[in-house]
């Protein structure tokens, strides 16, 4: 392990400062305080996993077995115990897939994922029911009265490419439990197919990094189309030394997306970039292994004040990406993840495989 990666000693520290932010219920808020959103509590889950923090671990799980609602969702936001935003959001909803399949790909236990699979299951048979015409996930749905109601029927680029890298971990679960999900394989094939042909369709958040990297971070872009994607706006997002722009218009770079394009790369097999990216990453580490979120080079300052559960967690998964230090090493680089679907019964004007399959 180079200089440019962390120590295990440091490494510890960083799984030590998230579990200093978790909430006696087990949740894992942004920061001391702050809100609790469903995605960011479990790649924190997932790092603390990585760090060897098992109780926290459990109660992280236990969280988010008991605040899953009848429906699949979680709320948008919560807040020391009480709801502060009741809708619902997609890409929340689907990535506890991710973070079981990267639980097991660590311990190899059969018993927390038939556990956690009822949960998984009611998530993303919520989140296929999202589908667009043209293969993109609708974002969200809102909720009154504590009913779910108007579904926000736009797409997210970032947020339908990490939903696409959920449905394939849950169609993986499915086949180590042996219990096969078709609609499942649908919708991942009709959402690959839109990452990969139909990224215009999506509501345009172009300004912001993830949309340029995300395609190739979920999984529906890869080999020769991945880097080509990430070579069209390197030089917009990456600021030699510092990390990657959040905005491309903003002289401020900020460590999740940092690290994210470092799992994003190194998915691709761009080893060498990754690890000059992470160490870049590194100015934003504190003594006590906490991260802050970002760095606005134009003013020399860091800022927000606050160092995020999400961007130290977004680091110790890029080391353990490079360093391979948990069997989780690979759940970015989709090692043991069923291939990605056919499009099939597409409804976007392009010809599906299932029609090629019939002329043939």
């Amino acid at each position: 392990m180079g200089p440019e990666l962390l120590t295990p000693t440091e490494a510890a520290a960083s799984g030590a400062a998230i579990a200093a932010v978790q909430e006696p219920d087990g949740a894992i808020p942004c920061t001391v305080g702050g809100h609790t959103d469903v995605w960011n509590h479990v790649e924190a889950a997932m790092a603390l996993l990585v760090a060897g923090r098992l109780d926290e671990v459990d109660r992280a799980w236990s969280w988010l077995r008991h605040t899953q609602r009848a429906d699949g969702s979680w709320p948008m936001k919560v807040v020391g115990g009480v709801v502060e935003d009741a809708s619902g959001e997609s890409n929340m909803a689907a990535y506890v897939a991710v973070g079981v399949w990267h639980h097991w790909l660590v311990r190899r236990e059969l018993g927390f994922v038939a556990t956690h699979w009822p949960v998984v299951r009611r998530a993303l048979d919520l989140v296929c029911t999202f589908q667009l015409p043209f293969g993109g996930i609708a974002w969200s749905q809102e909720w009154h009265h504590d009913e779910p109601a108007t579904v926000n029927a736009d797409a997210l680029l970032a947020g339908s490419s990490s939903i696409h890298h959920a449905l394939r971990a849950g169609l993986t679960l499915a086949d180590l439990l042996d219990d096969p999900q078709p609609e499942w394989e649908l919708t991942a094939g009709r959402l690959g197919h839109a990452l990969r042909e139909h990224r215009d369709r999506f509501l345009d958040k172009s300004t912001f990094s993830m949309d340029w990297y995300y395609p190739v971070l979920g999984g529906a872009v890869r080999g020769d189309a991945g880097r080509a994607l990430l070579a069209s706006r390197w030089n917009d997002f990456v600021v030699p030394g510092l990390g990657v722009r959040c905005v491309d218009t903003n002289p401020w770079v900020t460590g999740a997306e940092t690290c994210e394009l470092v799992l994003t790369l190194d998915a691709l097999g761009d080893r060498t970039r990754a690890v000059t990216l992470f160490a870049d990453a590194q100015h934003l580490r504190q003594p006590d292994g906490s991260y802050w979120t970002g760095y606005v080079y134009a003013d020399q300052v860091s800022w927000p004040a606050e160092h995020t559960t999400f961007t130290t967690a977004a680091a110790l998964l890029a080391h353990d990406a490079l360093a391979e230090v948990s069997g989780g090493s690979g759940v970015i680089r989709g090692t043991g993840l069923v291939p990605g679907p056919e499009p099939l019964g597409l409804e976007c004007g392009c010809t599906s495989a299932d029609a090629l399959a019939g002329r043939a």
